[in-house]
């Protein structure tokens, strides 16, 4: 697809709200809604533009490879890529929420026999965070239902995206820190921005505006 310009972006909240900044940068997918569709690849109102529908984690390897020129990917996944193939020059402002760790409330402050076991899918930022606080954890790596571990005892606290916190109070848990803010950022293939560095730069001028005449929630 070298005479295309591609964009990966992931299905779910982040393909919803990526829509309307596309829209505005004049980019608009003919099919509107690839949850009603098995297509992978979907056409767009300008024929050299497509847009490639990927797992969210994958949308930095695309990018990093070259099998997408720009994506749009969670900060919350780009902290757990080991890549350096890719610039990040744009915070769309989209599916915000908050990477945090949380547990049961008398947890916050009890002392600890033995190292703190924490759950979570986000391992390598939860190494960076203790290690940052020179606090030495037990990681165990879990890909769902992180809230049931302090609840069965797998663990004592976890580390995941927190957005309204309705999930971690019905199951008794509370934030207790904060790791970092969580946004979509736009990323881009550092070849493509030499290669097609008009195109490119021309998307990440009109994104910018669009994220600046976005209205605040």
């Amino acid at each position: 697809m070298k005479n295309f310009l591609t964009i990966a972006v992931s299905k779910g909240r982040i393909y919803k709200d990526t829509l309307p900044l596309l829209a505005q940068a004049g980019i608009e997918p003919l099919d509107k809604d690839p949850e009603a569709s098995r297509k992978l690849i979907l056409d767009t109102n300008i024929p050299d533009v497509k847009l490639i529908i990927i797992r969210t984690s994958d949308v930095p390897t695309f990018v990093e490879y070259g099998a997408a020129d720009v994506g749009i990917a969670g900060k919350d996944v780009l902290m757990e890529y080991d890549g350096d193939g890719l610039y990040e020059p744009l915070d769309l402002n989209i599916a915000c929420c908050k990477l945090m760790v949380a547990g049961f409330p008398n947890k916050a402050g009890n002392e600890q026999k033995r190292r703190l076991r924490v759950a979570t899918k986000y391992v390598a930022s939860t190494q960076r965070y203790y290690a940052n606080l020179g606090q030495q954890v037990e990681i165990i790596k879990l890909y769902g239902s992180m809230e049931l571990a302090p609840i069965v005892g797998l663990a004592d606290v976890i580390v995941d995206l927190v957005d309204t916190g309705n999930t971690l109070k019905a199951n008794g848990l509370v934030p207790l820190e904060s790791i970092a803010a969580i946004s979509s950022r736009l990323i881009v293939n550092k070849a493509s921005m030499k290669i097609k560095h008009q195109r490119v730069q021309a998307l990440i001028d009109r994104l910018t505006k669009a994220v600046e005449q976005a209205p605040r929630s």
